[in-house]
């Protein structure tokens, strides 16, 4: 039995096939390009988004055989939000990106007006930018194309799993899963239904809405000549990139972190139930299955790994894993810090003003200097929504499980391990998502797949904690000062 399994992220797209064992029979990648065409905007072309998808599953099929492909599995970025044509299956502009920030003013307008409460009330997420709720209603007022089509009764708006699906089975299924969706902040997740008071409050459409369905539903199935795989071939599970990633942790009840490193990151625990944060996390769905409905606590960090390729590229250096090599030059940053808020602040902060921040810099400075700022940035973030997390807990958390692009930084993980105070494990799995979704494909097939072994751990070497309080205390005045805003 092999599920292929596709992780659409930011930056790349992925496919494996996967056996019941666990072991990758074949794997293919190919990078995906965002666009910053204003200030504060992100965007990606949902064509280029299926074609990356379509070459990486021909890769696998042409390794292994289209006849032996059991069933799809689909790990995607989640927030993005694409708007099509259901008569031509052609996008209506280009996919606006989960970092995109060009909602902030209708944002902000919500919350003046007092509807933050009864918003993360019923989808256990604050108002912000980062959610598709305001980018639909946006691209509904600025997109004459997306009116039109939605007078039709021909609109699709999606995040990337319902794209994703739709061009697999040739316009045949039209639908999300409970973890996508509720990211939409249009779900109400008690309920787990769309939410049409929310639409109209974000003047989005209900009927332009994929259907919501169990993250291990059979979807629907490809349709002949759509990719390299035959017709008839089921979509099985469905997830996003963070949930998957959480599943395929093996995590499946409350207790363990789960930490993606990426161009943002993302610590998620699942919860005893739907519960309220107190200390600037989310409430969302974890999945549903068999079993019912998994409730988690998720802190989304806007710019976190993204930020070493942003800094490397101020330096004049040719990546992050060049700027990585001259952080380890000095034993610290010489009292500099970098808030890189460059769309804004994530989780716990949550603040979409904030701009992106270098402090403390002298005569001393040197590159190097602001080459470690930045990774400590990165884990300092992390460390942030890690104490908010414990805040809601009441109780200390043991560490985190770490994966993702950046997790193979051995230096960055152990500086991580150092911030935290506490152990970080590092899965031997690079596509640790497409194998979460993956596991869910098989499990709902009634086959147990093994979570990845071959763990790197890393400890704290620090027994005095007077440095990392002084460099903790560093970081919040920084963090500080990138949210003054004058007047």
């Amino acid at each position: 039995m092999r599920i292929l399994a596709l992780d659409q992220g930011t930056t790349n797209t992925k496919a494996l096939v996967v056996d019941a064992s666990g072991a990758i029979l074949a794997r293919a990648a190919t990078g995906t390009s965002t666009d910053y065409p204003r200030p504060g905007w992100a965007e990606q072309s949902a064509a280029a988004i299926w074609a990356a998808t379509r070459q990486v599953i021909g890769s696998v099929v042409e390794a292994v055989g289209s006849g032996t492909i059991d069933g799809i599995a689909i790990s995607n970025q989640r927030e993005t939000l694409v708007l099509w044509d259901a008569a031509t299956s052609e996008p209506v502009g280009p996919a606006i990106l989960w970092q995109c920030r060009r909602t902030a003013p209708d944002c902000a307008a919500l919350i003046a007006a007092g509807r933050n409460a009864e918003v993360e009330a019923a989808t256990g997420l604050g108002i912000n930018p980062l959610f598709p709720a305001s980018k639909l209603g946006w691209a509904l007022r600025e997109r004459p194309e997306a009116r039109a089509l939605l007078a039709q009764g021909r609109l699709r708006a999606g995040t990337v799993d319902a794209w994703l699906l739709w061009n697999l089975s040739g316009g045949a299924a039209f639908a999300t899963d409970h973890s996508n969706a509720s990211r939409t902040q249009l779900f109400d997740t008690a309920r787990l239904a769309w939410d049409p008071d929310l639409t109209a409050l974000f003047g989005a459409s209900l009927e332009a809405l994929p259907a919501p369905m169990p993250s291990d539903s059979r979807f629907g199935e490809t349709a002949p000549g759509a990719t390299a795989l035959p017709g008839g071939v089921p979509v099985l599970a469905m997830m996003g990139d963070s949930h998957a990633a959480l599943y395929g942790h093996g995590v499946r009840g409350p207790g363990p972190v789960k930490a993606t490193y990426g161009t943002g990151s993302s610590l998620m625990t699942l919860t005893e139930g739907r519960v309220h944060s107190r200390h600037g996390l989310s409430s969302t769905i974890a999945w549903t299955d068999r079993h019912g409905t998994a409730y988690a606590l998720e802190g989304n960090i806007t710019v976190s790994a993204q930020a070493a390729a942003f800094m490397a590229g101020i330096l004049g250096l040719p990546d992050a894993r060049a700027l990585s090599d001259l952080a380890q030059t000095v034993p610290d940053s010489g009292g500099v810090a970098f808030v890189p808020a460059l769309a804004g602040l994530g989780a716990p902060h949550w603040d979409d003003a904030a701009t992106g921040l270098v402090t403390g810099m002298t005569h001393g400075t040197s590159r190097a200097h602001l080459a470690r700022a930045t990774l400590e940035a990165i884990v300092l973030q992390v460390a942030d929504v890690f104490g908010a997390m414990e805040a809601d807990r009441g109780a200390p958390l043991e560490g985190i499980s770490a994966d993702g692009g950046a997790s193979s930084n051995g230096f960055l993980m152990q500086l991580q391990a150092e911030v935290l105070g506490r152990p970080v494990s590092v899965t031997g799995a690079e596509e640790v998502g497409a194998l979460g979704a993956a596991a869910m494909a098989f499990a709902g097939l009634g086959v147990s797949l093994p979570p990845p072994g071959g763990e790197t751990r890393y400890a704290p070497a620090q027994t005095d904690g007077t440095a990392r309080a002084a460099l903790r205390a560093g970081w919040r005045a920084a963090v500080e000062r990138c949210r003054f805003q004058p007047g």
